[in-house]
């Protein structure tokens, strides 16, 4: 039995190894294109990925260190997702960044860092172990965002990324503290428990629940705490927005899950309302605000607000009529809904990536003008990326969209089909501005008609990416399946 708990934490400890062996092997690297540290942190991710998928295989439930930490299905799954999200950030990253001097080791350490935080969240099975990872995420990205020290938009972007994420940190800590002082445990197993049971001191909860869920809006991005979101993505390196961007969207909905659903779910009548309420403001606020933009990360920004509002409907129909089924159907819809997000995401900071140069940062929407002349393929492959985050068919997006619309139906409850009525319209709306962006790469003249280069391992895994989003697409069942083996197997322990 110890041996299994040693197995369970194998991944982060092997994370943590060698993000410290490549801080200092780096030390003694002279090559400027960093290719030893830079295929050594791939390798590491891929035996990594390797592992975790191995381990969601066996299907197990493994409790470590005290039962502080767990190893289950859904924590596997999304931290596969994860390595193979770091891996594609980094292949389309490293041009990009060989061009502006950041090709450093601080870079691949500080990723492996941020990834091993996820990778600590998405198994963790208490208030203290979701908290140490959440920071180990968190101070490796204000660090990666600030790695261009002499743009002063990176420096002012990780500072307010800095002073807003202490804040969103404080609220969830603030919030934590309230659930142990109610319940007398850190453990998330025995706060389900207590409050199954009920408690005496309920009104301590529910305000408890309020700054959790406060703490959780910050780190989804979502409205009204998503006041960070748009300058952090703006003034970041392309390549660490990315960072930001993909990964760490699945360790905010893990420990969503975690917190809500296994720790609090005796309190859903009451954090599925400000769910709701998190998710419609989201929807609004991101869908409108993002059609006057005319900054292309900023514009990605504020969809990303707008997908996180979507998301957050999955999880808030979970727990409608206490149906075991429908709450499963429901949270297996918002994790695809997330991993689609995530492999999208990659597809569009990547192409901005590829269309940046050394003096030129392809971060207007006029930037992407004429694109279809220049290389028509890199524009049919950025039109899917569109197409699936508008949720068009035969698009994974779109797919992901009517998976959560479903839940919402399914719960034959009048106010959540009314709550689906609306996500459409106002998705319909939200449209405008990625079709926007089809017209000006299709319709609008080129301002630079020099044909697009790009290294040949970007290339390939730039439409493996989009063939990714158009195959989950017409084939959903095979990922859908494993997201729903996987919530079904965690929440069964």
């Amino acid at each position: 039995m110890n041996n299994m708990n040693w197995l369970a934490v194998y991944p982060e400890v092997a994370l943590l190894l060698m993000a410290s062996a490549i801080a200092m092997l780096d030390l003694f690297v002279k090559d400027p294109a960093r290719r030893p540290t830079y295929w050594l942190t791939q390798l590491t991710l891929a035996v990594v990925a390797g592992v975790h998928w191995v381990y969601f295989q066996d299907g197990q439930t493994v409790y470590a260190m005290q039962g502080m930490v767990v190893s289950d299905p859904m924590g596997h799954l999304l931290a596969f997702c994860a390595c193979v999200a770091t891996i594609v950030t980094l292949v389309y990253a490293r041009p990009y960044a060989a061009s502006r001097e950041l090709l450093k080791g601080e870079l691949f350490s500080l990723t492996l860092f941020s990834l091993l935080g996820i990778c600590v969240m998405l198994s963790a099975n208490n208030f203290l172990v979701i908290y140490l990872g959440l920071e180990l995420m968190s101070l490796s990205l204000y660090a990666l965002v600030a790695l261009r020290r002499d743009h002063l938009l990176s420096t002012e972007a990780a500072m307010k990324y800095f002073v807003l994420g202490a804040l969103a940190s404080g609220f969830l800590l603030y919030g934590l503290s309230m659930m142990y002082g109610a319940t007398g445990s850190l453990s998330i197993p025995q706060v389900f428990d207590v409050i199954s049971i009920g408690v005496p001191n309920k009104s301590v909860l529910i305000f408890g629940t309020v700054f959790v869920v406060a703490g959780l809006g910050f780190k989804l991005g979502a409205a009204p705490f998503h006041m960070w979101v748009p300058d952090v993505y703006q003034g970041s390196p392309t390549g660490v927005t990315l960072l930001i961007a993909a990964a760490p969207k699945l360790a905010a909905f893990a420990i969503t899950v975690r917190l809500l659903v296994e720790g609090m779910m005796g309190l859903a009548v009451d954090w599925q309302q400000m769910l709701i309420v998190l998710a419609l403001t989201s929807l609004f606020v991101g869908n409108f605000v993002a059609i006057a933009q005319t900054n292309l990360k900023r514009m990605l920004a504020y969809s990303t607000i707008a997908q996180m509002g979507f998301m957050l409907l999955g999880l808030a129909s979970g727990v409608v009529n206490d149906n075991t089924l429908s709450a499963a159907n429901a949270y297996s819809s918002a994790m695809y809904y997330v991993i689609v997000y995530v492999m999208t995401t990659l597809g569009t900071f990547g192409m901005i990536l590829l269309l940046s140069r050394q003096g030129h940062e392809a971060e207007e929407i006029s930037d992407l003008a004429g694109l279809a002349k220049r290389s028509p393929w890199y524009a049919t492959v950025m039109t899917i990326f569109m197409l699936s985050l508008a949720g068009v068919p035969p698009t994974a997006g779109f797919y992901a969209k009517f998976s959560i619309l479903q839940a919402l139906i399914g719960t034959h409850v009048m106010g959540y089909t009314a709550l689906a009525v609306v996500a459409v319209a106002v998705s319909l709306i939200g449209a405008y501005y990625y079709l926007r962006v089809i017209k000006v790469m299709f319709f609008d003249e080129p301002t630079d008609r020099a044909p697009l280069s790009a290294p040949t391992d970007v290339r390939m895994v730039m439409s493996l990416n989009g063939a990714a989003v158009l195959i989950f697409g017409i084939l959903p069942g095979g990922l859908m399946a494993l997201c729903a083996s996987a919530i079904v197997k965690t929440l069964a322990t």
